[in-house]
């Protein structure tokens, strides 16, 4: 039997008919009690965290300027993303969102497969969101002699109380940490453009577009630094389909999601290229470091009293959203793969509060195993498990990316009707998309270092997903064929 389910079969002979609406085991019982003010936020709280708080550091300090570039036309890429998941979301919310859709468009082996590298996305980048948080809890003196280990466990904590109560819990405090973001990210571009245009001095440099030149301007490692960065960046961006996710838990969708997802273009503009922009006029990019937050880094320069202690708190604030957003993405999609047989039994079950809490306790789980990381290797652990969740984030898009290219041609076929949210320039936008996606692959191998090791170990990723897949098939195909029985 094929374990191609949900995909309706066009008929042999004359016009081609609609697809009989699929229908995802997944999506039941869930509350629908996250509101228009819940996703617009969270569709920012994903546009904005630990990539850029603290990965802007090091990228700074390796590229300079052209960082500036990078975030640019990572960000088009990354509209272009969840504009394609939001055509979908349209067309049908689901809370296994691009599960779900690889499972309608590519089959039981395409749901498990995005399933799988969403997984690794979140699961690594979970060790990456409590390193960060711990890194940032080490700027004040009272933490300064408490192991890094042990203060990543306490924002592991922290996070998945707030997930195991209920969606509107989450929704509240994704709410207010979006909030915090924005506020601080606002406040600290006004106080830039009000130190440029006065042209007071920042640690003892005058800036401007003179602090650029005196530094070899845009590119002043070359052009090469700044191609290099490109996966970093990526992983910036990685949140960006959570509202996707979100749409699942929200009532009318088709309203709510279009502006949250168009807002995230001018987002991306005006906070991330922004934001760098604003970074490199007002120190030279030697003045930062992958060790310490760049806004951290001006406050202090700044010398106003508490200033740095008050952006370390906001950006701690950043890496506990992400650790919280990933926490309840990961809930969901695996509650729905558990559903369809290819995700353990247990992280299908559901709690009172309507919460997924297997798919949750299961990353949770993997964090631990972060913070074991950070016992060992507390200098390094950001950098490995941030290019192990590029990797996971580079599959994810790329599975979003041909989910919206098998959908079109369907629509061509006239199988199934677009919704008027459209993914502009389809289908050149899915393939010039998956072309970029592999590029950032080859920048990852030719950049050698832990960007080379990673790419290496996608034969053993691969090797994974294979032999989990004939492990689980044989659950897959026996609810699929309950299912076709119905």
């Amino acid at each position: 039997m094929s374990d191609r389910v949900g995909a309706a079969e066009a008929p042999v002979t004359g016009p081609p008919a609609a697809s009989v609406p699929h229908t995802d085991a997944g999506d039941a019982g869930y509350s629908k009690d996250l509101k228009s003010r819940h996703i617009n936020m969270i569709a920012i709280g994903g546009a904005i965290g630990t990539g850029l708080f603290l990965g802007a550091g090091g990228r700074l300090a390796d590229a300079g300027p052209s960082l500036a570039i990078a975030y640019a036309i990572c960000g088009v890429f990354a509209f272009f993303v969840v504009r394609a998941l939001g055509e979908l979301v349209l067309y049908r919310p689901s809370s296994g969102a691009f599960v779900s859709y690889a499972r309608e468009f590519m089959g039981e082996k395409g749901a498990y497969t995005a399933g799988w590298l969403y997984f690794l996305n979140w699961s690594t980048t979970a060790v990456a969101d409590i390193t960060a948080a711990a890194t940032y809890a080490h700027f004040w003196a009272m933490f300064s002699d408490i192991p890094q280990w042990i203060l990543a466990l306490i924002a592991l904590a922290i996070t998945l109380v707030a997930n195991l109560i209920s969606v509107k819990y989450f929704g509240e405090v994704e709410f207010w940490f979006a909030i915090v973001k924005v506020a601080a990210l606002v406040i600290f571009m006004l106080i830039a453009i009000f130190l440029l245009v006065t042209q007071q001095e920042v640690g003892g440099h005058t800036p401007g577009f003179a602090t650029l030149s005196a530094n070899d301007g845009i590119f002043p490692t070359g052009m090469l630094p700044m191609l290099l960065v490109i996966q970093g960046v990526v992983f910036a961006y990685a949140s960006v389909e959570l509202c996707g996710v979100a749409a699942g838990e929200t009532r009318n969708p088709e309203k709510i999601m279009p502006k949250a997802i168009n807002s995230i273009m001018w987002r991306v503009g005006v906070f991330y290229v922004g934001s760098v922009v604003l970074l490199a006029l007002l120190l030279p990019y030697t003045e930062y470091t992958a060790k310490e937050s760049p806004f951290v880094t001006v406050m202090d320069r700044i010398g106003i009293p508490a200033a740095a202690g008050i952006m370390n708190l906001v950006v701690l604030t950043a890496a506990l959203s992400s650790l919280n957003s990933g926490l309840y993405s990961t809930g969901r999609i695996l509650r729905s793969m558990a559903l369809a047989g290819s995700a353990p039994r247990f992280t299908g079950r559901m709690n009172k509060g309507q919460v997924p809490y297997g798919g949750i306790m299961l990353t949770a789980a993997f964090g631990v195993l972060g913070v074991g990381l950070n016992f060992v290797m507390p200098g390094e652990a950001f950098e490995i498990v941030l290019n192990l969740a590029s990797i996971g984030i580079l599959g994810t898009w790329g599975m979003i990316m041909l989910c919206s290219l098998l959908f079109w041609q369907r629509s061509r076929e006239g199988r199934v009707t677009r919704p008027s949210f459209r993914l502009p320039w389809a289908p050149y936008t899915q393939i010039v998309t998956l072309v970029f996606l592999v590029s950032v692959l080859v920048l990852m191998w030719w950049g050698g270092g832990i960007g080379r090791t990673t790419v290496m170990f996608l034969p053993g990723i691969a090797a994974a997903l294979v032999g989990g897949w004939f492990l689980v098939r044989g659950r897959v195909n026996a609810i699929a064929a309950g299912r076709e029985k119905l």
